[in-house]
């Protein structure tokens, strides 16, 4: 079964007018004919780790905070970690990055890095082949890095940046242009 943007980064499109995803960064997760699931990298919030999951901290820096994954099930937290031993990932994602398993295991995963994410972002079928389509999200190639900015805000630049030509320049564009 075809995995079209699986592992790929889709970069909102400076015209996408859903607030839930303006200026988001989203890593595709899983895509195929039933749909997509992806979450948003660059939306951190205030809340530390340790405060919401503390068994599994020891996988995070201390002062880690959890990011806003998306609007689909903000009060779930799913974990994305690069495994030393990628057999231990739930799924993997992209080389040793992957899901970490939300089964019964209390333990701690053996890895070099985790973010964790409130909700995810999700899609039916067609319906992100149809945004992607009209313009909505631009595809980007995703590097393990870029899931572990230490200011993960800038993201979005970067994506920009990456893509190159008209794109680069809009990297530059404030959110308001008013303030120019």
């Amino acid at each position: 079964m075809t995995r079209w943007l699986s592992g790929q980064l889709l970069v909102a499109s400076p015209t996408i007018g859903d607030p839930n995803f303006a200026r988001t960064v989203v890593l595709v997760v899983d895509h195929d004919r039933d749909g997509a699931l992806g979450i948003v990298l660059n939306r951190p919030t205030e809340t530390h780790v340790e405060a919401v999951v503390p068994d599994i901290a020891a996988m995070f820096a201390p002062d880690d905070v959890v990011h806003d994954g998306g609007p689909v099930q903000p009060d779930s937290l799913l974990t994305v970690a690069e495994f030393r031993d990628p057999a231990e990932a739930a799924l993997l994602v992209l080389g040793r990055v992957g899901m970490v398993r939300g089964d019964e295991d209390p333990r701690c995963p053996d890895v070099d890095r985790a973010r964790a994410y409130a909700g995810y972002a999700g899609w039916g079928p067609d319906q992100l082949d149809q945004e992607h389509a009209k313009g909505d999200w631009l595809v980007v190639p995703a590097f393990p890095d870029d899931l572990f900015l230490p200011d993960a805000e800038e993201l979005w630049f970067r994506a920009l940046e990456r893509l190159g030509g008209p794109w680069a320049r809009l990297a530059d564009r404030p959110v308001d242009p008013s303030v120019n």
